[in-house]
């Protein structure tokens, strides 16, 4: 794998007192921050029918409102922060991380309904995470 560069040349925000203190008020609403990350590549016919039959839509869902999906090209450097997660070898995988730490994953793409199944599954194991049956 690779490792993350660093993005000299990007727009830097200097820290001042009011980004200080938007980030200080903003804390609670991140400290507790899951996420889905969904390790895919190019040449990935599963990735593909992943995104037809549910990416398409997981912004619409309940899950969405408890998870934040993020899509990683793993043929692409892999960015500093998911560093720790190990053992992606199949796309797809996805990784469910709370605060930076693997809550579960799923290898593979098993179908519609027994991804989001494998996906409720996982995050009843989070406190404060859980989502409704159905679908």
């Amino acid at each position: 794998m690779h490792r993350h560069q660093s993005n000299k040349g990007w727009f830097h925000i200097p820290m001042g007192p009011v980004l200080a203190a938007v980030l200080v008020v903003s804390f609670p609403l991140w400290a507790n921050a899951a996420e889905l990350v969904m390790y895919e590549s190019g040449d990935c016919p599963w990735c593909e029918t992943w995104h037809s039959e549910v990416g398409d839509l997981f912004d619409k869902t309940d899950e969405a409102r408890v998870l934040t999906l993020r899509v990683i090209d793993v043929d692409n450097p892999i960015p500093s922060d998911l560093e720790r997660v190990r053992g992606v070898v199949y796309t797809p995988t996805f990784v469910v991380l709370q605060d930076g730490r693997e809550q579960g994953r799923i290898l593979g793409y098993p179908g519609e309904d027994f991804f989001w199944g494998l996906l409720r599954s996982i995050l009843g194991r989070i406190p404060g995470h859980e989502v409704a049956e159905g679908r």
